[in-house]
């Protein structure tokens, strides 16, 4: 292992290398990237720069794997077995994963232990005890005929997964793609790649066959194009920017038309009614749904549509609960909020605030970089109200801890201007009346919508996004069906 930057705190060693075929080695090429502490702007280790070359040997490998059938062909309690096994491992390796996570992405480590490695944990678990209870069918010909329905694994899946909840996101893919008997490449975003190759090395302990579960770090533009390209690719599972996404299909063009699910941005709209009866819960939920992890959330509440009866009542308790969410060292048990994952994201994060400002915006609360001192990469949590819905403030994923705040009259208006984006992902309503609210849940355009709650979340429900969100569903046992083939076996009686 390549060693850590080392404190006090006795940071833990991190695995660095690519793992292809059950083995670590550096990059063919011998180049590394910086992984980088966004809390403290210091280098955590060096890291392998993956290309084409060493994507080429990880999808071999996955390919070799997969049709020995060291992982398909196991009986299906088998590789239940282990994949429950592999959760085991990653809760009973908490503490470490939790802070690598925190080192390497900002986020507070109360967070990533509670929310994050649990929630990985949980995901091989569930999808692990699905693996015997997938079942193929029988379809209703007539009797001098036998026509049987299989769902067989599509062979070697690619997962691409961003820097924001970099354990979560992998194991929403991974997961159900290993439970269907798959061979997975997995390439985690530059930013966040440390937990990746750790959870690499615990399925091997846990006993997923070498080849079957392969890590490649890398730059986009390197080894996710590659992996985009690559002709021995049968699907490619991706959560970031709708604009990346768009490079996925033309990958998936330009090589084999492997099928492609996407998991892109989002704008969610908050939607409040006059008529709600805690305003406080709404200013909680409407708080915590813009600045938890940093507002580095594809759903995170980052429009809020209020009725303008009761508007100015509401953006003053929400900038009033703000301060609670100011970014802390992420290492404090106590803190809310941490850092944003890079220098660059904060430039961008600042440079959105500056276009609203400019826009004519009022900026009620936030609006700067803080803790420079600390030569890291934060940014206040921020409030802007009367914002125009057709501004760059309504319209563009900031990705940050950025409010913008709409009122309406009426909820026929509050429905129009949360449709009226490109994208699909989350939307919620909160109102007293629960046969209205329902009925402006029904015309939201969203894949994911919350009446009179906010990010309630469980494995069993899916997942993902309509219009320039995506298609294709993480979560659930839905989840299974992106990850396996139909095949129907017609016999003559």
């Amino acid at each position: 292992m390549a060693a850590a930057e080392r404190t006090a705190d006795h940071y833990p060693s991190f695995r660095t290398q690519a793992l292809i075929d059950g083995v670590f080695a550096p990059a063919a090429s011998g180049r590394t990237f910086d992984a980088v502490n966004p809390a403290t702007g210091k280098v955590l280790a060096q890291v392998a720069a993956c290309d084409s070359a060493d994507v080429d040997r990880a999808v071999k490998a996955a390919r070799a794997a997969f049709e020995d059938r060291r992982w398909a062909g196991l009986r299906p309690v088998e590789r239940k077995r282990i994949l429950q096994r592999f959760a085991e491992l990653i809760r009973a390796h908490r503490d470490e994963l939790a802070l690598t996570e925190t080192l390497n992405m900002g986020k507070p480590i109360a967070d990533a232990r509670s929310i994050d490695v649990r929630a990985a944990a949980d995901c091989f678990a569930y999808y692990g005890e699905c693996c015997d209870k997938v079942y193929g069918e029988v379809a209703p010909t007539t009797a001098d005929n036998l026509a049987l329905v299989l769902r067989e694994p599509l062979g070697v899946v690619g997962c691409v997964t961003p820097w924001n909840f970099p354990m979560i996101m992998a194991a929403w893919k991974v997961a159900p793609a290993l439970a269907m008997g798959n061979s997975v490449v997995l390439k985690p975003a530059e930013e966040s790649p440390l937990t990746a190759l750790r959870l690499g090395e615990l399925a091997l302990e846990a006993g997923v066959p070498a080849g079957v579960f392969n890590v490649v770090p890398g730059l986009g533009v390197e080894a996710g194009k590659a992996l985009g390209l690559h002709m021995d690719v049968d699907a490619i599972a991706f959560t970031g920017s709708t604009e990346v996404g768009r490079y996925f299909l033309r990958y998936s063009s330009d090589s084999n038309l492997k099928r492609v699910f996407l998991e892109l941005g989002g704008k969610t709209a908050f939607v409040v009614a006059h008529d709600v009866p805690d305003l406080d819960e709404v200013a909680q939920a409407v708080a915590s749904g813009i600045f938890f992890n940093q507002g580095e959330m594809c759903t995170a509440a980052s429009r809020l549509l209020v009725d303008n009866r009761i508007r100015e009542d509401l953006v003053a308790r929400v900038a009033a609960l703000a301060p609670r969410w100011m970014p802390g060292d992420p290492q404090d048990p106590a803190a809310r909020a941490g850092a944003v994952v890079s220098f660059e994201h904060q430039g961008r994060i600042l440079s959105a605030i500056e276009e609203g400002v400019a826009s004519g915006a009022l900026l009620v609360t936030g609006g700067t970089a803080v803790r420079q001192e600390t030569g890291g990469a934060f940014v206040a949590p921020t409030v802007f109200d009367g914002v125009v819905p057709s501004s760059a403030l309504a319209q563009k994923e900031i990705f940050g801890p950025v409010l913008s705040v709409i009122g309406f009259d009426g909820l026929e208006e509050a429905v129009a201007i949360a449709n009226g984006t490109v994208y699909g992902l989350g939307a919620a309503v909160w109102s007293g009346d629960l046969s209205a609210a329902h009925k402006v849940a029904r015309r939201f355009k969203a894949g994911i919508v919350y009446v009179n709650c906010f990010d309630a979340d469980d494995i069993t429900t899916p997942f993902g996004g309509v219009k320039q969100s995506g298609f294709g569903r993480d979560k659930s046992l839905h989840a299974l069906d992106k990850y396996c083939d139909l095949k129907t076996v017609w016999t003559r009686l």
